[in-house]
């Protein structure tokens, strides 16, 4: 007997007793770009549903809709007017997109943003350098088993922030170590156990 079994977003659905909505091909995905840009269903707007569920008592789906719905009325139109300007923004733009933007896209994409994907922990050694007024340089191919860098003559490793939770998983690093956390527009840097 299997111990293990995986339950798709359909099957709970229809568990639940929950007939599945159809959309056109393709809408749902242009429907979450232009949610995700508007944050739209943000808990701001339609409240933080993990805590919804948590007070509402009712079983089914009729109970919760008229639950949510007294205790948010203005939640789906307000939320769906944001989807819908999004979604104007969308079509406007995409009588802008021809062969040359794509072209300049998926350079950018290749390109550019893998070259500064990859090549970003110099940037970051580079930054903090400048900060502590330290000269600074990559790990050669031979040196860098923990070691990403030096600032001055003092040997670097740079990680995640998440590295930090892992603490089962850590290799024994001996070096001072700078944390990083991506975010939507760059990178937070942490270098406060250095020196």
């Amino acid at each position: 007997m299997k111990k293990r079994i995986f339950l798709t977003s359909n099957e709970i659905q229809n568990l639940l007793g929950i007939p599945s909505t159809v959309f056109p091909k393709y809408s749902t995905q242009i429907l979450n770009l232009a949610n995700q840009n508007a944050q739209a269903t943000r808990p701001k707007v339609v409240g933080q549903m993990s805590e919804l569920i948590k007070e509402f008592s009712g079983k089914t789906l009729q109970e919760w809709e008229d639950w949510y719905l007294k205790k948010h009325p203005e939640a789906i139109p307000i939320a769906s007017q944001k989807i819908l300007d999004m979604v104007e923004n969308l079509k406007d733009v995409i009588n802008k997109i021809d062969m040359s933007l794509i072209e300049k896209w998926v350079y950018d994409l290749i390109i550019v943003k893998s070259f500064v994907g990859l090549k970003f922990q110099e940037a970051i050694l580079k930054k903090v350098a400048s900060i502590l007024n330290l000269d600074y340089c990559l790990a050669t191919p031979e040196e860098a088993k923990g070691i990403d860098g030096y600032l001055g003559k003092t040997p670097i490793s740079i990680k995640p922030s998440s590295y930090t939770n892992k603490a089962a998983l850590r290799e024994n690093i001996s070096v001072s170590i700078i944390y990083y956390e991506k975010v939507k527009n760059g990178i937070k840097i942490d270098f406060s156990e250095l020196f």
